[in-house]
């Protein structure tokens, strides 16, 4: 009787579900500290929607050179995401963490100090460089040292710094407001020196990249690192064996004296990536490449970018209401984003792809009314009208940072295989910011051209477009090693991945991310 409830008992604990592991402490502190470097671009953005209002007054420049001076930064980024792609590769991820905030420092101080035009130019330049190499290697380390079950949640951490830096520059601006012109604005700008200094020190007790340790051939400290960052050691052991094996390094090496030659990642990625792609690359290749175009295309950085000008078509004169205004924006999509990751793991990157990107269009089109409307009755103040402007504008931070906002980098960081993946999102992030770097050069333009409400119009229709692309294009990665992703890709079946994403919500015992998007009916038949 007692074997038989005994018996019992085994059976229904080998039935239960198996237990989501705890947070590893190390990873999570790693990725905190490589994801912090993602302030730096959040604060220049959010520093010089408030700082272009005297940068203007103080050098008496036009609204064409104001939208160069804020969006240049974005095609300079891309210049320093090359590099650090390269960097990366050859010095290690940290080092290259440490190098971007040695860079930006330098730029801080030019742009605080900065006499003219010209010379704010060139300070926004070298921060430019500086931002490209935070921009590249803040994902990619993260992702490569995330245990798989909290990838999501950790890979989101720089999208939630990001924000967060937006955000104290949002505070900068309403702080600084208060000093003589001349002196106001370069304090906002100069004051980013201080965090990337303390950046630049912190990194320097995080261990390097696994697998970066491993493509170079020193398997012993890889081992070390797997085994601090992982939840027990068999789990360092499995992690170690996928490396391996995408590395191309037989499984019986041991040390680097076992390997005839250290393996060298990065040669011959662009052929593979561009010229002789394999169908689950071109996909990988393009789903990363589509994925950065839309997240920006869709006119996040006008809206965070120029939030006063907004404000102000909708009614708020003041300069201070405008400036309070903007950091309600901050607040909210540093919430939002703060939720985002929490869901990631959850829920999965592509039903909050896919939900996001929805808020988007519905926000765009209200903002788009309302604007419209107001335009269309400047004589009269329609505090219907403005409200809504103000909760349109609002809607839409949030809505991007629940979604499209922090899975952009999740998702290009974790779909590329190990040989690919630092110039790989390193393309991304050359689409990512070159898109940005339109949108914002040309939206005040846009907007005199074809209304303020036109222009939100036209990023409605692209948000559409980003829709049916997500949509299409995008499998889940959910609960798959880094290793494992790349299976999920080259087939464009979009039945498949539908069905699969609804079973993936509706069953969430697959923790294990064992669904995979875009499979073929053979593979489904094997399943079963």
């Amino acid at each position: 009787m007692a074997e038989g409830e005994a018996a019992a008992s085994k059976t229904v604990e080998d039935s239960d579900p198996p237990k989501k592991p705890k947070w590893n402490k190390y990873a999570l502190a790693c990725a905190m500290l490589a994801s912090m470097t993602s302030i730096l671009l959040g604060y220049d953005i959010g520093v010089m929607s408030g700082a272009a209002i005297y940068i203007k007054e103080d050098l008496k420049i036009s609204d064409v050179k104001i939208e160069i001076l804020s969006g240049i930064i974005n095609l300079y980024s891309p210049i320093g995401s090359f590099i650090a792609g390269r960097t990366s590769d050859w010095i290690g991820r940290r080092y290259t963490i440490v190098l971007a905030g040695v860079i930006f420092f330098l730029g801080a101080i030019l742009m605080g100090f900065s006499p003219n035009y010209a010379f704010l130019m060139f300070g926004r330049f070298v921060a430019g460089i500086g931002i490209g190499f935070a921009f590249l290697i803040a994902p990619v380390y993260t992702s490569e040292i995330s245990p798989t079950s909290s990838r999501g949640f950790l890979t989101s951490l720089p999208e939630v710094f990001l924000n967060g830096g937006i955000l104290i520059g949002y505070i900068s601006n309403y702080g600084f407001s208060k000093l003589p012109l001349r002196l106001g604005w370069r304090s906002m700008l100069g004051i980013g020196a201080i965090p990337s200094i303390f950046l630049a020190v912190a990194v320097l007790a995080m261990p390097e990249s696994p697998r970066w340790l491993v493509a170079k051939g020193r398997l012993a400290e890889a081992t070390q690192v797997l085994h601090k960052i992982s939840h027990s050691q068999q789990e360092a052991q499995l992690r170690l064996a996928d490396i391996k094996e995408t590395a191309g390094i037989p499984q019986d090496a041991n040390d680097v004296v076992s390997l005839t030659k250290p393996q060298k990642q990065g040669e011959g990625v662009w052929k593979e990536l561009i010229l002789y792609p394999t169908p689950a690359v071109r996909h990988i290749f393009i789903a990363s490449l589509g994925i950065h175009f839309f997240a920006q295309a869709t006119g996040i950085d006008a809206v965070v970018l120029y939030s006063p000008r907004i404000f102000e078509k909708a009614g708020i004169k003041s300069d201070s209401d405008k400036l309070l205004a903007t950091v309600a924006v901050g607040f909210v999509k540093t919430a939002c984003i703060l939720v985002a990751t929490f869901l990631l793991d959850r829920v999965g990157r592509r039903v909050l792809l896919l939900t996001s990107v929805g808020g988007l269009i519905l926000s765009l089109v209200t903002l788009a009314v309302s604007l419209t409307i107001i335009d269309h009755h400047s004589d009269t103040t329609l505090k219907w009208a403005v409200g809504l402007s103000i909760a349109a504008v609002l809607c839409y931070v949030a809505t991007f940072s629940i979604g499209s906002g922090p899975i952009t980098w999740v998702y290009s960081s974790e779909i590329f295989p190990l040989r690919l993946r630092a110039q790989g999102v390193a393309v991304g992030a050359v689409v990512n910011r070159v898109t940005s770097g339109v949108i914002s050069m040309t939206f005040l333009s846009l907007s005199k051209a074809i209304t303020i409400g036109g222009a939100f119009f036209l990023f409605a229709g692209i948000a559409v477009m980003a829709w049916i692309f997500h949509f299409t294009m995008l499998p889940e990665t959910r609960g798959k090693t880094l290793e494992e992703i790349e299976g999920s890709f080259g087939n464009f079946c979009w039945k498949t991945n539908f069905s699969a994403t609804a079973k993936g919500v509706n069953d969430d015992s697959n923790s294990n991310g064992q669904i995979q998007l875009g499979i073929s009916n053979q593979d489904l038949k094997s399943v079963d």
